[in-house]
């Protein structure tokens, strides 16, 4: 794409012409051009996913991971004019991988996660928790009782304050096709579920801090000149989880240590609460793993800073090392020792069972390790080396 931002007519549509100005500085790295193009896209791209998945929380992860995609592969956009439906054909893909992933998994599955996520959180407490849950519920609801076809339509209608054109342009419907829709959901939905509707599409529109959270992504995010290849066809193709995606394309290939380190810390965590011995044992574990969780979350805000505000590649290596010092430190020495009392009655029951259970515990915790370190490490110096710090 040419450098120079390009003039755009005055008789076209407002989004048009800022993605026109936008879109050729944001594909050579302007990250700043790229912002503006997610702030006037963001009820959009939102949109679309909710009217999917019927999940506000999983609806803005799949727009900003919908966003750093597109970001990481504008080189590969000959045409400024199919920028919008191309960002929305990621988003609707997207969020339909999103849905196929969660059908896949085994309810067991589901209500464990959610089990450990609570065990680990002890907010919000049970009556929130309900709360919370009813919110879900009437969600799906809201969006279940519109037609299909209109519920992206009327999500953006009442978000981009009952525009029709606006709508039209976002969607890149005509205006004469928006206010069709419009008319049957208004035929097909009572009046109290439609205006029920308005005010949850008004409370649910991303604030400034979805476009904040995406500009903290980019700051880490490799250039689209420079984009490494398999992270963004990964990213494009959609595959893997969302949480992964997303901080792969934030974090570049320093992200691989950090979702590998998270989890194999709650994975490892769903395991040993199975045969936990008592309360004080669970505390005690679960408590290692919010530690390491804390200190994964500091590792990638660390990054960030120092990729604003540091061009050398000192600050780096340092944090990565005490990042990775404290998952080392509680995984080969704190959990060996909260664990001492179950392996001991382990071993009074069967010795010879228990003792080769503790040495294939170490050979794959000395196993995995390795492998952390060499890919955290690895990551690290490529990480340095696309941005220009060695």
């Amino acid at each position: 794409m040419n450098t120079v931002a390009q003039s755009a007519p005055l008789d076209r549509p407002p989004l048009e012409r800022l993605i026109d100005t936008q879109l050729a500085a944001a594909a050579d790295g302007d990250r700043a051009a790229y912002g503006r193009i997610v702030a006037a896209c963001q009820n959009s791209v939102t949109a679309i996913a909710l009217a999917i998945v019927r999940d506000v929380p999983a609806s803005e992860d799949i727009a900003q991971e919908a966003f750093l995609s597109a970001w990481q592969n504008l080189r590969r956009l000959q045409n400024p004019a199919s920028f919008l439906p191309w960002l929305r054909q990621i988003t609707r893909n997207l969020a339909r991988d999103h849905l196929r992933e969660r059908q896949r998994l085994p309810r067991e599955a589901r209500d464990a996660d959610a089990l450990i996520a609570a065990a680990a959180d002890p907010q919000p407490q049970p009556f929130e928790r309900l709360i919370e849950q009813e919110r879900t519920d009437v969600v799906v609801e809201l969006i279940s009782a519109l037609p299909s076809d209109s519920r992206e339509v009327l999500l953006l209608y009442y978000r981009e304050g009952q525009r029709s054109q606006q709508v039209a342009d976002l969607l890149g419907l005509s205006d004469a096709a928006v206010r069709k829709r419009l008319s049957r959901a208004r035929a097909t939905v009572r009046d109290e579920l439609l205006a029920r509707f308005g005010e949850f599409a008004r409370a649910s529109a991303p604030s400034v801090g979805f476009t904040a959270a995406v500009g903290t992504a980019l700051a880490v995010a490799s250039p689209p000149a420079a984009a490494a290849g398999v992270f963004g066809s990964a990213l494009a193709a959609g595959g893997g989880s969302t949480l992964g995606k997303v901080l792969v394309g934030a974090a570049g290939s320093i992200g691989i240590g950090f979702v590998a380190a998270l989890a194999g810390v709650w994975l490892g965590l769903r395991t040993q609460l199975k045969g936990a011995i008592d309360a004080a044992e669970r505390f005690a574990l679960i408590r290692s793993a919010v530690i390491s969780s804390l200190a994964s979350a500091g590792f990638i805000a660390g990054i960030v800073l120092i990729a604003r505000y540091d061009d050398g590649w000192i600050a780096a290596t340092l944090l990565t090392l005490v990042f990775m010092a404290t998952i080392f430190y509680q995984t080969m020495v704190a959990q060996p020792r909260i664990l001492a009392r179950r392996h001991a009655l382990e071993a009074q029951r069967d010795p010879a069972r228990a003792a080769a259970r503790r040495r294939r515990e170490r050979w794959l915790c000395w196993l995995g390790g390795s492998i952390g370190f060499v890919s955290g490490f690895g990551g690290l110096l490529y990480g340095l080396i696309i941005s220009g710090r060695l």
